[in-house]
């Protein structure tokens, strides 16, 4: 299962000395790629117990802002975030022999920005946003499949479908970036963003793999 690394390399010259934008240029280039879903993202959370948690989401937004998802907002991921709003993101292109690592504290997003986004889902996506009471235990397919057709003739075809009260999104606001280029002999390259709270500017080091 060994895998020799040498698609390419990562050198301070080449990178942009804001994170945000080096971020989007390589998401660029894993979309150009073809890499199937170059938006997925590891979310890692911990609870207000210490327990730790982490599951894929998709990302749907960024600027200088952050990094934006939508999720069912009574959700562990959810219960995690408000206990303790620190986080981390994974983007694992591995297809570039690339990863992205991504740390910040979550916050909600208003309603004015999560109203839209909602309006423009699929309809079934809106549907089975209100069906499922997600992270809870559920008897069967069955029953799940029959809270969706419940939706649906509440919502038939053709009306507008509300956001759920218990569903929104959230943003998380970058405080440290990792870039991660593969190179041979597990000699990678890995640099680093940091910045501290009374700063806007970023800071790049170059760690040892």
């Amino acid at each position: 299962m060994r895998q020799t690394y040498g698609l390419g390399e990562l050198l301070e010259s080449q990178v942009d000395a804001d994170p945000v934008k080096q971020f989007g240029v390589w998401l660029a280039q894993a979309t150009e790629a073809g890499l199937a879903e170059p938006n997925a993202m590891v979310l890692a959370t911990v609870s207000g117990d210490g327990r730790p948690s982490a599951r894929t989401v998709l990302l749907k937004g960024l600027d200088e802002r952050g990094f934006v998802f939508y999720t069912n907002q009574q959700s562990r991921k959810a219960d995690d975030l408000a206990a303790n709003p620190a986080c981390a993101l994974v983007f694992p292109w591995h297809a570039m022999e690339r990863q992205v690592r991504v740390e910040g504290t979550a916050s909600k997003l208003p309603a004015e920005e999560v109203d839209p986004y909602f309006a423009g889902r699929p309809r079934g996506s809106q549907l089975g946003a209100w069906a499922s009471q997600q992270s809870q235990p559920v008897a069967s397919r069955e029953e799940l499949d029959l809270q969706y057709a419940s939706y649906e003739r509440q919502w038939p075809e053709g009306t507008e479908i509300a956001t759920p009260y218990f569903w929104g999104g959230y943003r998380i606001q970058p405080t440290a970036f990792e870039f991660w280029q593969g190179r041979t002999g597990r000699l990678h390259d890995r640099l680093a963003y940091r910045r501290d709270n009374s700063s806007s500017t970023w800071t790049l080091v170059r760690l040892q793999p």
